[in-house]
């Protein structure tokens, strides 16, 4: 199956939407306005470079949801989305980056006319995605001054909540993206040794993340392939450089299959000659402490005692990770390629049901070097299911 054909039955998207609008009636929603790409994605299954410019799904507590995107790409929409054109509306080209007026001007004018602002009387809380990398503070302007009626709040992720149980149907694209995360970092660690660019080996990782398998072909990653390498592997989230790997240093490489916009990551450190010894030691921690975490899963388990496990892990070795274990995945367009809901941490009050999924992250950022290990689950009905198969280990070169 590829994008350009319905993902997902009828029956799915429908379920889909009335689990969002459960959510909304709880928390006194009279309508949501999301403009998470990965969101907008989950509901009409539209799919498109497209989130640069400001486009927003209307979805109100009851009636027909409608799409404002940018006309060029409205022109296209009905290819990938499974909601009828009349409520795919394209607001005209004159509102793009421009310094004075903003898209959504237009579209407060466009809810008017079809009647979808109700009076300030009858018109409930109407919530905003404000942690979405795509609502600026324009957008929330051109909303507040064009749509008085409107007491608009915070959300808080309605929509992300709902991703975080995943169907059937969405497992099986998990797994799919794995197998692709699985090639694109066994090509990472074939490529790592003395000599090699750090550019060459990106762009190895890149064409294995979009080749994919013989049977699943890969889609572009929300993020780039992470590389920190010798000394630099200390912080988390470096790409790579022109310079060439050398021996006697770690390479920390993560990056994420992607198929149909569904993300699986995974990190693994490959160790080029003896780098600094202490990255064994940190190693044997790490995974030791992933493997208890992944023993932990299961539905009914609270995601702080994961954490708890992996901090009793780590006290044995005389260690400590001040930064969250892991995060719910699924869907992902850039910049990121977590939910932004479920975090694995202590402070966390979320406990696990089946069919959610994570980025369980044996990350250790020291001084001068690093070691990273992950893995990405399915919390399945009686414990944990893994998307890669790449031994968990310190890989050697």
């Amino acid at each position: 199956m590829y994008l350009g054909s319905q993902l997902f039955t009828d029956d799915e998207y429908a379920l889909r939407l009335s689990r969002v609008r459960a959510l909304m009636e709880q928390q006194g929603l009279s309508a949501v306005i999301v403009t998470d790409p990965a969101n907008i994605f989950y509901l009409i299954g539209y799919n498109a470079w497209s989130f640069y410019t400001p486009q927003m799904l209307f979805v109100p507590i009851e009636g027909e949801m409608v799409f404002f995107l940018r006309d060029m790409d409205a022109k296209g929409a009905h290819r990938t989305t499974w909601l009828p054109e009349d409520q795919i509306v394209g607001y005209p080209e004159s509102y793009v980056h421009r310094p004075h007026v903003h898209p959504f001007d237009w579209v407060a004018w466009a809810l008017r006319q079809r009647h979808l602002i109700a009076p300030a009387s009858r018109q409930g809380s109407v919530g905003l995605e404000m942690d979405s990398h795509f609502f600026p503070p324009k957008a929330y302007r051109a909303l507040f001054n064009a749509i008085p009626e409107w007491k608009l709040v915070d959300c808080f992720e309605v929509v992300n909540w709902v991703r975080s149980v995943k169907s059937d149907a969405e497992i099986q694209l998990m797994r799919q993206a794995g197998m692709v995360c699985s090639e694109a970092m066994r090509a990472a660690i074939d490529i790592i040794d003395a000599g090699v660019r750090q550019c060459d080996a990106a762009a190895v990782i890149s064409q294995a993340q979009i080749t994919g398998t013989e049977q699943f072909g890969g889609d572009y990653p929300a993020i780039v392939p992470m590389m920190p390498t010798g000394a630099a592997a200390d912080t988390p989230h470096l790409t790579w450089n022109q310079g060439t790997f050398e021996n006697d240093e770690a390479v920390v490489v993560e990056l994420s299959g992607a198929h149909n916009r569904y993300h699986c990551p995974l990190a693994r450190t490959v160790a080029i000659g003896k780098p600094n010894p202490d990255v064994d030691y940190v190693a044997g921690a790490a995974i030791e402490g992933l493997n208890n975490v992944l023993d932990t899963i299961r539905p009914g388990v609270a995601t702080r005692e994961l954490a708890s496990t992996w901090n009793w892990t780590l006290a044995k070795y005389g260690l400590e990770k001040p930064s969250r274990l892991g995060y719910s995945i699924g869907i992902a367009y850039p910049p990121d390629w977590g939910e932004r809901t479920i975090s694995i941490r202590t402070e966390d009050e979320a406990v696990l049901e089946e069919n959610m999924c994570f980025h369980v992250i044996g990350g250790m950022w020291m001084d001068g070097y690093g070691f990273e290990v992950s893995e990405s689950v399915r919390v399945t009905a009686s414990g944990v299911e893994t998307f890669t198969s790449v031994p968990r280990e310190l890989i050697r070169k």
